[in-house]
């Protein structure tokens, strides 16, 4: 992905994004996302690809700068920064994608096991965590060691 992609007026998302925005939003990860930016005071916008940006997050939790609830890319800065981090911003959309794979909320759950065996054997939540290693480990921020003895 290029900056490009995700700079200038939002193009129609494809029909792939399209049934992503409809399974995250029947299976209600999305609404949640929705409620926590809004709780949170994050300022929610149109994104590309079909995303949901909500830049401004300001609650402690969790940690990382960016995250996602459903289709909603939660971030802790302004949604122009993070349009110009176009690797970033994909690395996220990966999510909304594993959020649908997942039938939504039970991503949850299911990541925390995966971040809890990462840190296992890393010492890093995500290193080793299926999600983020699908997502792609580099555009995540996180580093890419090898496992502990």
């Amino acid at each position: 992905m290029t900056a490009q992609q995700f700079q200038g007026p939002v193009a129609r998302p494809t029909a792939a994004q399209r049934l992503r925005q409809a399974a995250n939003l029947l299976n209600g990860s999305t609404l949640v996302g929705v409620a926590v930016a809004r709780l949170s005071g994050a300022r929610l916008r149109r994104g590309p690809r079909g995303l949901l940006l909500a830049s401004g997050y300001r609650w402690p939790l969790p940690l990382a700068r960016a995250f996602v609830l459903g289709n909603v890319v939660l971030y802790r800065g302004r949604a122009s920064d993070l349009l110009s981090m176009p690797a970033l911003l994909g690395h996220e959309e990966k999510h909304c994608t594993q959020y649908a794979w997942c039938l939504g909320l039970p991503f949850l759950p299911l990541y925390s096991v995966a971040a809890g065996w990462s840190v296992l054997r890393t010492g890093n939540p995500g290193t080793a965590n299926i999600f983020e290693r699908r997502a792609g480990l580099a555009a995540g921020g996180y580093p890419a060691r090898k496992e502990l003895p």
